[in-house]
């Protein structure tokens, strides 16, 4: 691990150097992959004890506690009780902490890390294309795949969010899919890989389903680990029939009533089941609503990408899941426009459902206004049920994986803390994020993310933007009103 972050850091290094001297040495340095861990320290030989938190638990089977503690051995909870002792354990004072399980993000391109903000006025889905998958997405290289994945993953740390589906879209060649899956193992996040065909641009077509038997052999034939794998592709039968043989989840970005009328036939032909998982669902028919739950298709909704890309009415489709009986996730989608945290999609979610639930109101359609449990559950357990995690993650419970957030409700915007959810749902922010645990290893504490050497990884992150920058003809502004590129 040590190495690998000399490594990084020597590369780092040298592509600062190369971005001072120019184009054609920027070139040379681009050839190495950027490596950094967020991992070095080894798996946790002594028990960790949090005494004295107010748990919220997130699951049916423990009872939430006003104050309580979490013993927790190697990856796993191993108790959760009122008062605990375990004179062997470290210890992490929880008082004045609210604890809840991760977040789970239910549809991140992570891929996208170096185009945060690049296009915050886009308005449609068309100008999101343009300013990513037009523009940069074809001039990514493997090493550019790694930094995106690593930094939307740090930063998904750094907010509390544990877990994630990285849907990877831009996935050229194994190489490109190989480098994504390092970042995701490198950063230390839990995290399901769903390699996909590039919508625009050159890549290796030929070899695709070839490649992702061997990224699952290379990467994921262990098992146990923090990673899965799944594939992102089209509605397209063959496709599916590929994954299905290889035993993955198959994720979908899925709206509208064109795609809802394709559902009846994959209904009838038996091609639909727990194993999709379908993003957005905006605008979906009655009728596509009742297969999905018939089927049980798992569904995630975008609080705040439905409504900044407009996709259809921009409506996004929580009141109808829930309507249908159905328990969907909360996804970010990416970072080119907004932040990357949970806590503003809980946010989103719960003014847009209660705007809606007024109006429904007033046009004698009665829709009760969602709560802050219902919020937290979107965002953590129902969350970690689409990923097909909820077994492992999702909420605390003795038995399961030790995926856990400390919020510090002593900082000054949270403190008097009158109600944990409250607390959590409509008031913290990322900043409040004092310690993430996943599988039982500490990667944020006290505030920071540990084993991080951010100027190496600003170094990284400066020479892969000005190789997509100069590659798309883009020259940034920092107040730029619209995207655009050279033609």
């Amino acid at each position: 691990m040590q190495s690998n972050r000399r490594q990084f850091l020597a590369h780092a290094v040298s592509a600062a150097a190369a971005l001072a001297a120019g184009p054609s040495a920027l070139a040379a340095a681009a050839s190495p992959a950027p490596r950094v861990t967020g991992r070095a320290a080894a798996e946790r030989t002594r028990p960790l004890l949090l005494k004295g938190g107010t748990i919220l638990s997130m699951d049916p089977q423990q009872p939430d506690l006003p104050q309580g503690d979490i013993l927790i051995r190697g990856s796993t909870i191993a108790r959760i009780a009122g008062h605990i002792e375990a004179g062997d354990a470290e210890v992490i004072d929880a008082r004045g902490r609210i604890v809840i399980p991760g977040f789970v993000d239910t549809h991140r391109h992570a891929w996208e890390g170096q185009l945060r903000r690049i296009n915050p006025n886009s308005a449609d889905l068309g100008n999101y294309i343009a300013g990513t998958h037009q523009a940069f997405a074809p001039h990514y290289r493997p090493r550019d795949m790694y930094v995106g994945n690593l930094l939307t993953a740090l930063g998904a740390i750094d907010a509390g969010i544990t877990t994630l589906i990285d849907n990877s879209h831009n996935s050229r060649s194994l190489q490109h899919a190989l480098h994504a899956v390092d970042a995701l193992h490198d950063a230390g996040i839990r995290a399901v890989h769903a390699p996909g065909a590039p919508l625009v641009g050159k890549w290796d077509s030929a070899s695709w389903y070839a490649d992702l038997a061997t990224l699952q052999q290379e990467r994921f034939s262990q098992g146990g680990g923090l990673l899965t794998l799944a594939m992102m592709t089209s509605v397209d039968r063959e496709q599916w029939a590929v994954g299905r043989r290889l035993g993955i989840p198959l994720v979908t970005e899925f709206f509208g009533q064109d795609m809802s009328a394709q559902l009846p036939e994959l209904h009838r032909a038996g091609l639909l089941g727990p194993d999709n998982i379908f993003n957005h669902c905006t605008d979906l028919s009655e009728e596509a609503w009742q297969i999905l739950k018939a089927t049980g298709v798992q569904v995630n909704v975008c609080p705040r990408s439905d409504t900044h890309w407009a996709l259809g009415s921009g409506i996004f489709g929580y009141q109808a899941a829930i309507d249908h009986g159905m328990r969907p996730g909360f996804s970010v989608d990416n970072e080119s426009a907004y932040g990357g945290d949970m806590f503003a999609e809980m946010r989103a979610a719960l003014y847009l459902q209660r705007s809606s639930a007024l109006a429904r109101k007033s046009a004698s359609h009665a829709s009760a206004p969602v709560d802050m449990r219902a919020l937290l559950s979107a965002a953590t357990i129902d969350g970690s049920a689409v990923a097909g995690l909820g077994r492992q993650t999702g909420s605390l419970r003795e038995g399961k994986q030790a995926d856990i957030v400390l919020i510090n409700t002593n900082d000054i915007n949270l403190y008097p803390s009158n109600n944990a959810l409250g607390t959590v749902v409509g008031a913290a922010e990322r900043s409040n994020v004092e310690t993430v645990i996943i599988g039982g290893r500490i990667r944020k504490q006290h505030g920071k993310l540990l084993d991080l050497d951010m100027a190496a990884l600003h170094a990284a992150t400066q020479e892969s933007q000005a190789h997509l920058f100069k590659a798309a003809g883009f020259t940034p502004d920092a107040f730029a009103r619209q995207f655009h590129v050279r033609g």
